[in-house]
């Protein structure tokens, strides 16, 4: 067996470790106008895109907030703090321990924050150090680090390990259900990857999912329990048909944002890494990142008995009917698509790689354009 740390690097350098945070910083960005892009071929919902846009934001609220914890990294602050842990051979992401301590920090935030002082008395102690001594006040710029990191800590909504599923009211049905969408996130421990689930059911419960304090609480602990990269949606979503009598799972999609591919950072192996090496593309625009969305829908439904005298309806999930897939996927339908800057796609068609043809190519500009390829 390997040891999956052995493939965990970290980022000790300040400039590599700052051009690291600007990189992801550009694709959040980028990642919000590829969904609208999704959206307006039809190939996504409006409520998918308002969810996803969501859970972008909040990594982006992530990478900022580790990017001040780490904005010191390499400089002599009079102690060792560590540097960002990032998983360099498989996702490109940082590990899935660096949002554990982080979730850790922001339960003490309050505390830290109310025993240091304030950014600009910091700065005003810069000043002093830098005109009156002469230094350069590298313990002062750090402790000023650690308390714009914990700012950012105590405003929330960042992308933690675990985001608890959230119930959406959609419409009123006939037969008294009701239909509900719902969405969870995590940060997969397994590949290092953030992903996001979204789930549409039918309510036929006596009370709505959300306000039954019986129910609700075990949906969430259940579709927690279930968000792992390594298990089929329709394992997951038979899994909760068979726990649930009255809640009836219609579609649940994943979508897998990652892995990241750099050429300064990564280790993947592959056709993209020889594609990304040979753009030699400037700083800021060597990376690619892989974006997979999966899809299971509901075909039919058939009556199964329950009790002496009862019956339960039980979905049948639909799965790709091309050359046996489905069983393979455990979906009705997947997409792979791959956004990346101009320069790396350009030798990706020049390449033309085998199992790109089907890949859709969403290639993005810093002025904000992204274009759609097949």
């Amino acid at each position: 067996m390997t040891d999956p740390t052995q493939d965990h690097a970290g980022l000790s350098d300040a400039f590599a470790s700052r051009r690291y945070f600007r990189k992801f910083g550009k694709i959040t960005q980028h990642l919000t106008r590829v969904a609208g892009v999704m959206q307006a071929e039809g190939r996504l919902s409006k409520a998918d895109v308002e969810v996803i846009t969501r859970y972008v934001t909040k990594l982006s609220f992530t990478f900022r907030a580790l990017s001040m914890k780490y904005l010191l990294v390499g400089r002599d602050t009079g102690q060792f703090f560590g540097s960002l842990s990032m998983d360099t051979r498989e996702s490109g992401f940082p590990v899935h321990r660096e949002l554990l301590t982080m979730a850790n920090d922001a339960a003490q935030a309050e505390k830290h924050l109310a025993n240091m002082p304030s950014v600009e008395q910091y700065k005003e102690q810069m000043v002093r150090r830098i005109v009156g001594d002469q230094e350069l006040p590298t313990k002062l710029q750090f402790a000023l680090s650690q308390r714009l990191y914990y700012e950012e800590l105590a405003r929330g909504e960042l992308f933690w390990a675990q985001n608890d599923p959230e119930c959406v009211w959609v419409e009123n049905l006939a037969d008294g259900r009701r239909k509900f969408l719902i969405h969870w996130a995590v940060y997969d421990s397994q590949v290092n990857l953030p992903v996001v689930y979204l789930m549409e059911l039918e309510d036929s419960g006596r009370n709505a999912l959300p306000k039954d304090q019986y129910r609700w609480p075990e949906v969430q602990a259940h579709l927690m329990g279930q968000a792992l990269a390594g298990l089929k949606l329709l394992t997951i979503a038979k899994g909760f048909d068979e726990t649930f009598d009255d809640l009836h799972p219609k579609g649940l999609r994943r979508f897998h944002l990652g892995p990241m591919y750099s050429h300064g950072y990564t280790r993947q192996s592959g056709p993209l890494h020889d594609v990304l090496a040979e753009a030699k593309a400037p700083e800021g625009e060597d990376w690619a990142l892989a974006w997979t969305r999966e899809e299971l829908e509901s075909e039919r439904v058939e009556k199964e008995r329950a009790g002496w005298f009862g019956t339960v309806d039980r979905e049948v999930f639909a799965l790709d009917p091309f050359a046996g897939r489905g069983a393979d996927t455990g979906a009705t339908r997947m997409e792979r698509s791959i956004i990346l800057p101009q320069r790396p796609y350009q030798v990706l068609e020049e390449k033309n790689p085998p199992g790109f043809s089907s890949v859709r190519k969403f290639v993005v500009s810093s002025g904000g354009r992204v274009l759609s390829y097949r």
